[in-house]
């Protein structure tokens, strides 16, 4: 069983795992908008990431997501957000449970206005719920999918426009983190989309290249920016340094190797990017509060088991 497939107006095609030997667990998804082909929801073999955030709303049922370590659960007329980048799997579900799923570029949050404190616990790894639903999201959604299907560039503006209001509503109405924690930063001012390109360059750089031997400077240099000026507006934007965003979204692809792979943990170090097996260590277990070992040991014992791939 694979993770559903993309669908936009953009040609790039997201990476199956299976086609990336060398990180066999990190899925890149284009950066458009873009629906989920599938109603029916699926046990994913493993955890799995993407750059977009990720929308989801339950028609019929629940699901079950194992999501940066934690178990949640999401039943019908509930509606999710969170980044992709946050390792998540779907580990169980009702039968027959059915969900809309929406993605969007990670542009898309950044430019939206007086939302700091929600996007900041978005790029933290919220698992954001909406506290007050509308009579029309269950066909809103249905519909918001159907148009992003149809790859038609008029309507998916259409869509662009209502997803932002509905968004601001999750702001206004209430939300929640279903981790229950959350912070504040500052934010960009949503008329400066220069300023929001860059950043979203600068995360998709990281994304994309974290598991390389990658310096602040580099992410900086290739979104065509000053080392300080661009650690300053990162910081700004996203409310982690450059270095913390790479050590981030490293241990983000350890966890999912010490899930679904029976990688070594000196090979899982190595193969998320970290320079020696020390300071893997050091930076897993200040994070999650406990050693790569006994994380492995206690997914595994709720049935987290391996899905058999290992480093040739």
């Amino acid at each position: 069983m694979v993770a559903p497939r993309l669908v936009s107006q953009d040609e790039s095609v997201p990476v199956h795992p299976d086609q990336n030997p060398r990180h066999p667990l990190v899925i890149f998804g284009d950066h458009r908008f873009c629906a989920g082909e599938a109603l029916l929801v699926q046990r994913m073999p493993g955890p799995h990431m993407h750059s977009q955030i990720e929308l989801n709303f339950v028609l019929e049922g629940d699901m079950t997501y194992w999501f940066d370590g934690r178990e949640l659960t999401v039943g019908k007329g509930r509606l999710c957000l969170f980044w992709g980048m946050i390792p998540h799997q779907v580990i169980d579900r009702a039968e027959g449970t059915r969900f809309v799923c929406l993605y969007v570029p990670m542009s898309f949050f950044l430019g939206l206005a007086n939302l700091t404190r929600f996007r900041d616990a978005v790029f933290r790894g919220a698992m954001i719920e909406a506290t007050e639903l509308r009579p029309y999201d269950h066909d809103i959604f249905l519909r918001w999918r159907e148009e992003l299907l149809a790859g038609d560039e008029g309507l998916t503006e259409i869509v662009r426009n209502e997803l932002t209001a509905r968004v601001l509503r999750i702001e206004r109405d209430g939300w929640r983190d279903l981790r229950e924690e959350g912070s504040a930063i500052a934010s960009l001012d949503h008329h400066d989309g220069e300023r929001i390109e860059n950043v979203e360059r600068m995360l998709r750089f990281i994304a994309e290249n974290a598991l390389d031997d990658i310096s602040a400077d580099d992410v900086g240099r290739d979104a065509g920016l000053h080392p300080n000026y661009a650690m300053t507006l990162f910081k700004r934007a996203v409310g982690l340094t450059i270095n913390q965003a790479i050590v981030r979204h490293r241990l983000d692809t350890a966890q999912s190797l010490l899930i679904a792979t029976d990688l070594s943990i000196t090979d899982v170090a190595f193969e998320s990017g970290f320079g020696s097996a020390s300071r893997f260590y050091e930076a897993f277990s200040e994070r999650f509060n406990e050693k790569p070992t006994a994380f492995r040991k206690r997914m595994r014992s709720k049935g987290g088991a391996p899905s058999g791939r290992s480093r040739q």
